[in-house]
């Protein structure tokens, strides 16, 4: 087997070092001795997107947000099924993040951050949902590795019941709010499901071959006006 490349390192604000290596035409991205995301490995991001995507259809104009540009699977997987109309607030948090895709891994990145109906913020997701009331169609949130996050202590915050209030507070009617999380974690279904959203928790292979870890992705809508 080919060794890992050592790439380089990004300090998390307020949590863990993350280290990207190389592998062949590979990468990952890595907190210790857990692989948090890797290029082979796209299948659940995409369906964070696309399963959104089918729950929202026949809107015209859609205005996502999306935490976490990872290694932007979800964010290409939602430019290639919105429309011209569409809007996409990509926020993240760790500037490194984007330096790789826009450096080592522009190929992977495939210029989704210079779509014309891209806006990148650098900040935490959670400021952004805080600022926002009733602006959002979709939050499509892959934040750490889920509610039980590995990477920084404080995007508690967002899977908490004051963090998933703004999250409803920020949606508009019939919007739908997207989790990714590594595992299932049944505390945080019920968490949800106290929101008063419609809750959906669906499993999905990590691969989109359909093979590899199985992942979760809670899909939450509210009700959209008579």
């Amino acid at each position: 087997m080919q060794p890992r490349e050592f790439m380089g390192t990004a300090q998390v604000p307020g949590g863990q070092t993350l280290t990207l290596y190389r592998r062949g035409r590979d990468f990952m991205i890595v907190l210790d001795r857990n692989e948090l995301m890797s290029s082979r490995m796209s299948g659940s991001e995409e369906a964070l997107a696309n399963v959104t995507f089918q729950r929202l259809q026949g809107r015209k104009g859609q205005h996502w947000l999306i935490g976490g540009y990872g290694m932007g699977f979800t964010l290409r997987a939602a430019l290639a099924a919105l429309d011209g109309t569409a809007r996409l607030t990509v926020a993240e948090l760790v500037p490194e993040i984007i330096e790789w895709a826009r450096g080592p891994m522009a190929d992977l990145a495939a210029g989704c951050l210079d779509d014309p109906r891209v806006r990148l913020v650098g900040d935490d997701v959670a400021n952004v949902i805080a600022a926002a009331k009733g602006q959002y169609d979709a939050i499509l949130l892959d934040v750490d590795n889920g509610p039980d996050g590995l990477v920084r202590q404080e995007n508690d915050r967002l899977y908490s019941a004051r963090g998933l209030s703004a999250a409803v507070a920020a949606l508009k009617p019939g919007g739908v709010l997207a989790i990714w999380s590594a595992a299932p974690d049944p505390a945080f279904t019920r968490r949800l499901a106290q929101t008063g959203l419609s809750v959906d928790e669906v499993k999905v292979r990590a691969r989109s071959n359909g093979k590899g870890p199985q992942h979760v992705i809670w899909f939450a809508q509210s009700k959209a006006r008579p």
